[in-house]
């Protein structure tokens, strides 16, 4: 019961997933991203040991369509299942089971894609879709965040969302962005707001490894409000 966008920002080239949910913690069980390999999620009913597969052939360097293939072959609920990649080329691919339930879907563009399951109808995801058409020219982060405010205000979950994700990854080995909302009533606003809030500080946290000599996060953000 998610709605989900994946994506790859062609000038950046980073990658990350963004989601919302009825059940708490989404963040947590579907979405994995591999720097300049590749994203995924692997939702509907999630499996942990088939999220471990995707890393697993996502960090082989596999393309999209091999990717799903190989899930699909291996798991004998994959009818449960819904999931989507995109790799480092662009490439996107999904698989949406058949025992989904409720309405279930996914649309597939240049370098994301867009899908969800247990949602109130096709409107969600061509919202989402019609959000990541037309949001090119922002920054890959935004527009996953978008994609998701869209997806939610053409009616979401079927029995309403409660949590929600962003995950984003650039050249480093560690995340870019990690923002959770794990239980909610407003789960996409409360990410939007999170989100403002966190996103002056994305140089500071991309910086600070290298230079751990950096004043604390509020300090040096009052430092660039000066």
């Amino acid at each position: 019961m998610t709605f989900t966008v994946v994506g790859r920002c062609p000038r950046t080239k980073m990658l990350g997933v963004a989601m919302a949910t009825h059940a708490p913690a989404v963040g947590n069980r579907c979405p994995v991203v591999i720097p300049r390999m590749a994203a995924a999620s692997v939702q509907a009913i999630a499996d942990p040991r088939l999220t471990l597969l995707c890393t697993k052939l996502m960090g082989l360097g596999y393309h999209a369509g091999k990717i799903i293939q190989q899930l699909e072959s291996s798991d004998p609920n994959a009818p449960l299942r819904q999931i989507g990649v995109v790799d480092a080329w662009g490439n996107a691919a999904a698989m949406t089971g058949g025992e989904n339930g409720a309405y279930a879907g996914h649309i597939i563009g240049q370098g994301w894609l867009v899908m969800g399951n247990g949602i109130v109808g096709p409107q969600v995801t061509e919202a989402m879709a019609q959000s990541m058409h037309s949001t090119g020219a922002e920054l890959l982060e935004e527009r996953l965040v978008r994609a998701v405010e869209a997806g939610g205000r053409a009616g979401g979950q079927v029995d309403g969302h409660f949590s929600s994700s962003i995950l984003v990854y650039g050249d480093e080995p560690f995340a870019y962005i990690d923002l959770r909302v794990d239980v909610h009533d407003e789960p996409i606003g409360e990410l939007r707001r999170i989100f403002e809030w966190f996103r002056p500080l994305l140089p500071y946290y991309s910086e600070r490894p290298y230079n751990p000599r950096l004043p604390r996060d509020d300090r040096w953000r009052d430092q660039q409000r000066k």
